[in-house]
């Protein structure tokens, strides 16, 4: 029997492997069916997991990109599967990610003719991946493409699409040898040691060493870098408020941490924020501006890998280009020892508030059920290995001022573009990478319509296979667009829409059963605990589907949330009868508030 010919698609697949690439999500057409046949022959190495669309493949490669912190690669077809790919490439865009697309073309000989699946991919994908977008037009390309497209992805922490013709990838490999017109690469590359100079470390000490009211805003950048930040927080005095990426890398146990910042974070983060004269951004470029310091307020200084981020969201004096970990350290003997600890002092008074303030705001009587309670009920019972996906919605309001995430648990969610439809897709992703340790999604019930539901079939397909079979997923079923709903009163001072936000009423715990998972229906509060502990102990996936209340407020903290009040009840007043119960929940609300903090 003759062996089969080693074709550019096997090629491919070496070329991955040899980048480390273990596994590969996507879904098969006719235009990447090429090197589908080179996954066939290779055994599983790399393993092919199949979605059930490609927009969910894209997001898994995101979310296995932020679990491990590899590249990410997704797969499609030309046409529709191309276009699918195009939201969770925006999601690595945004959240800054390192991910890889190799994307399917009909044969070059086609190309022009208005063929069938025939879309111009270098103009749909010319804005997402514009730090590399190439097209594959011989047999001698591909590697030095795909070499390039990981470098690239590696070093500016972004989307980079290979598409490769149907054509192209069934054409013999080619032998490289050194040649006019051929270019010879090699899958390789290292991270960089990235330290300001010393100069530029003083000026930025000397700015710090003069405050008295310190901030540190603290983002994904310090992944590695937990110890230095903590030290630099001490050595100033500083309280420490983190952005929605950031909080799974800092220790929301400390006494002067204040939380999330932003439309979504705590009074603390608000105080935080408000009353310092001095700030200290490390690995940030969280876009909730209006929850900044006033330009003017604070003197700034700003660190971060990529220095294209520095002064992006606050004017900075002192702009630092460096990894967190190292720069930190360097400048950490340049910083005076605080000897006045009142600034300190008055932080942790707000951070006590606060989390008095969460605790009674959880307890609010809710029908059925509180959704902050129900978040807030996971904290004590999450596990000190799990890994957490979040998805987009009121979801992500009730995770940052409630879940207390233990050190080492990461947790992850489409954050800067918001996508809805992201926790199976990451939590599978999580799964995957470490198929020993327990995961939890949680999603609002709009979020598992669009892509969890479907994605539950790929967990019930695939759960047999794990080491630790616990595969949690939080359903918040409300039947309502609950996030938009509170925008459209906040932003618009209109009323709800019907026709826009209800939903139609699905047996999430029920799908469960019928898939041969298990669900746990709550709809009331003593119920909580029980349905946590079972569904972390359980033999196999579990959905808890929590009825919950939808006119639970997601209020901003204050200033900006009695900022909004007017705005907020113009809305509801236009509701009449349906708005009652939102607007009596508003209202204590505010007066838990202001009972705490003394207004």
């Amino acid at each position: 029997m003759s062996e089969e010919p080693r074709l550019v698609a096997d090629v491919v697949v070496e070329r991955l492997r040899a980048w480390g690439v273990t596994r590969i999500f996507g879904y098969s057409g006719d235009g990447i069916n090429g090197f589908m046949g080179a996954l066939r022959r290779a055994g599983g190495d790399p393993a092919l997991v199949q979605a059930r669309h490609e927009e969910n493949a894209a997001l898994m490669a995101v979310g296995h990109a932020k679990y491990t912190g590899e590249v990410g690669v997704m797969t499609s077809t030309q046409g529709p599967g191309a276009v699918h790919l195009l939201n969770g490439l925006y999601d690595a865009k945004l959240d800054h990610v390192p991910v890889v697309a190799l994307v399917g073309q009909q044969e070059t000989t086609v190309l022009g003719s208005e063929y069938q699946q025939e879309i111009d991919l270098q103009s749909l994908f010319k804005d997402v991946a514009a730090q590399f977008l190439q097209t594959a037009l011989s047999a001698e390309q591909v590697p030095m493409l795909l070499d390039r497209a990981f470098r690239t992805a590696l070093a500016t922490r972004s989307p980079c699409v290979v598409v490769l013709p149907h054509d192209v990838q069934q054409e013999d490999a080619a032998d490289l040898e050194q040649e006019h017109g051929v270019v010879v690469t090699a899958p390789e590359w290292r991270r960089p040691h990235v330290l300001p100079r010393q100069e530029d470390l003083q000026r930025a000490a000397d700015v710090l060493n003069a405050g008295e009211r310190v901030a540190l805003l603290v983002g994904q950048g310090i992944r590695e870098a937990g110890d230095e930040v903590r030290q630099v927080a001490d050595r100033l005095g500083a309280g420490v408020t983190t952005s929605l990426l950031g909080k799974p890398w800092w220790d929301e146990s400390l006494a002067h941490s204040c939380g999330v910042m932003g439309h979504l974070g705590t009074s603390a983060s608000a105080y935080l924020m408000g009353h310092c004269d001095t700030l200290l951004v490390i690995g940030s470029n969280d876009p909730w501006t209006e929850f900044y310091p006033a330009p003017g307020q604070a003197r700034a200084v700003q660190v971060d890998l990529d220095g294209r981020h520095l002064g992006n969201r606050y004017p900075v004096e002192v702009g630092l280009t460096g990894d967190a970990a190292d720069t930190l350290a360097a400048l950490l003997p340049l910083l005076r020892e605080r000897d006045d600890t009142s600034w300190r002092s008055d932080v942790e008074a707000q951070v006590r508030a606060w989390h008095e303030l969460a605790e009674e705001r959880s307890r609010l009587e809710a029908r059925p059920l509180n959704p902050e309670l129900v978040v807030r009920s996971l904290s004590p019972l999450l596990p000190a290995d799990a890994q957490v996906s979040v998805d987009v919605g009121s979801i992500v309001y009730w995770y940052a001022r409630h879940l207390r995430l233990p050190p080492g648990v990461p947790a992850h969610l489409s954050s800067t573009l918001a996508s809805m439809g992201s926790a199976l897709p990451y939590g599978i992703a999580a799964k995957l990478s470490a198929p020993d340790r327990p995961v939890v999604a949680m999603a609002g019930d709009g979020a598992m319509q669009m892509n969890g539901v479907a994605e539950l079939i790929t967990v019930a397909h695939r759960w047999r296979d794990w080491a630790d079979p616990r595969f949690v997923v939080l359903v918040l079923h409300n039947r309502e667009l609950a996030e938009v709903t509170w925008e459209q009163r906040e932003t618009e001072g209109d009323p709800r829409f019907e026709d826009s936000q209800r939903l139609p009423t699905f047996p999430y715990a029920g799908y469960a059963e019928l898939l041969g998972l298990r669900g746990i229906l709550v709809d009331s509060p003593d119920q909580l605990t029980d349905a946590w502990s079972q569904a972390l102990s359980a033999d196999r996936p579990v959905v808890i589907e929590a009825i919950t209340d939808p006119d639970v407020p997601l209020l901003p903290p204050s200033p900006g949330g009695r900022e909004k009040l007017d705005s907020f009840r113009r809305g509801l007043e236009q509701e009449g009868a349906s708005g009652e119960h939102a607007r009596a929940l508003l209202d204590e609300q505010v007066r838990q508030e202001e009972r705490l903090s003394g207004a």
